[in-house]
């Protein structure tokens, strides 16, 4: 003796509502979907644009090291070089006392370098990363409404 398969959820619905029914359901569905979507999409372009301003805020940090580091070498290589030279120019001749000098400032110069470089390239990972796909979860989500309201398939 066989036993009658059950129906399927879209099967007892298509025999108890109406298609009037149905269609109200489907728009309110719809409609419910699209704001959801859109609300989704808001937040994650608000979450992209904060992502971006950071980065722009640490390449900005960077940038402003490395001018800073280059105003501050100039004058701090002019004037203090000029004294420590003619200081060593007193023991040593003022043409060797000149080239330490200047090799001094060079590793000072060449550290500010660095510390700004990383900070330019902490910058830039973190832009292309916020720009690579800024809207991960409504792209997800709106590519699967054509199944949602495909009358063929279950919804989950």
């Amino acid at each position: 003796m066989s036993h009658p398969i059950p129906p399927t959820e879209p099967e007892r619905r298509a025999e108890e509502e109406s298609l009037g029914e149905m269609f109200k359901s489907l728009s309110t569905n719809l409609t419910t979907l699209i704001q959801q979507e859109i609300a989704l999409a808001k937040a994650e372009a608000t979450e992209a644009v904060q992502k971006a301003t950071d980065s722009a805020k640490d390449a900005g940090k960077g940038a402003g090291m490395l001018g800073g580091a280059g105003v501050a070498g100039h004058f701090v290589l002019l004037f203090l070089s000029l004294a420590l030279m003619w200081g060593l120019g007193n023991l040593l001749g003022l043409g060797w006392s000149a080239v330490i000098v200047a090799v001094i400032w060079a590793i000072i110069a060449a550290i500010l370098a660095a510390v700004g470089k990383k900070n330019l390239d902490k910058g830039k990972r973190k832009i292309a990363q916020a720009t690579s796909n800024p809207l991960p979860r409504t792209r997800e989500t709106v590519s699967e409404i054509p199944d949602t309201v495909n009358p063929s398939k279950e919804t989950r």
